[in-house]
């Protein structure tokens, strides 16, 4: 039988800082702040846990010299996606007409919550998953990372996306839970024990906090 003890001291060997990375997943003013372009029809109160939990995560993170590398939608109408648009417009919205997210140079795309500091990795990204079309598999390679702590919004969208990609490039994948968030507490749940069945090991920020510092 395996004991608390056991358990942190195997968390503190399978994200010791010199092979793990944090991922911060579009914590951005589109997504989580009420001056944002959701925030006229989401309560983002339910993303301010998240948020805060997010800020120690990344505290630790570089208290313990681990890799903080922040993940974001950067939009342009170029790379707009025709199939999202065409989704919309079939299930009956006006994709001509309603605005866009996080357009790259606008105060949406801003990172919200967490910052990222001078020399810290921004990842640019057109599609859910921080791994497509991007350079963040090269980047993570080329820092000898083979293991991801994950925070972010939305839980069963983004953060799903990105940890099923990073599973499939065989990184050992571990999801802070209480530094995720969706619009919806159900959806929310649903989706980390989604991830926990198939592609994560789920865990939360003061358990990775102490396992660093230990």
């Amino acid at each position: 039988m395996t004991t608390a003890a056991g358990v942190a001291d195997d968390l503190k060997a399978w994200i010791a800082p010199s092979r793990t990375a944090v991922l911060v997943i579009d914590m951005q003013v589109d997504f989580a702040s009420p001056e944002g372009a959701l925030g006229a029809y989401i309560d983002m109160a339910v993303v301010q846990p998240a948020l805060a939990a997010a800020e120690a995560l990344v505290e630790a993170a570089r208290a313990a010299s681990v890799p903080v590398i922040f993940v974001g939608l950067f939009t342009t109408p170029q790379t707009d996606s025709s199939a999202w648009r065409e989704r919309m417009r079939r299930r009956g919205g006006d994709p001509e007409n309603e605005s866009a997210l996080c357009r790259e140079g606008d105060v949406g795309s801003d990172f919200y919550g967490p910052q990222p500091l001078p020399g810290e990795r921004v990842v640019k990204k057109t599609r859910y998953s921080g791994f497509g079309g991007t350079d963040l598999h090269a980047h993570l390679k080329a820092l000898g990372v083979d293991t991801l702590v994950v925070a972010g919004v939305t839980t069963e969208c983004c953060v799903d996306s990105t940890v099923r990609d990073a599973f499939a490039l065989d990184y050992h994948v571990f999801v802070a839970a209480d530094a995720c968030a969706a619009y919806e507490e159900d959806i929310h749940l649903a989706s980390l024990k989604v991830m926990e069945l198939n592609s994560a090991i789920l865990t939360d920020t003061a358990q990775v906090a102490a396992a660093w510092s230990a």
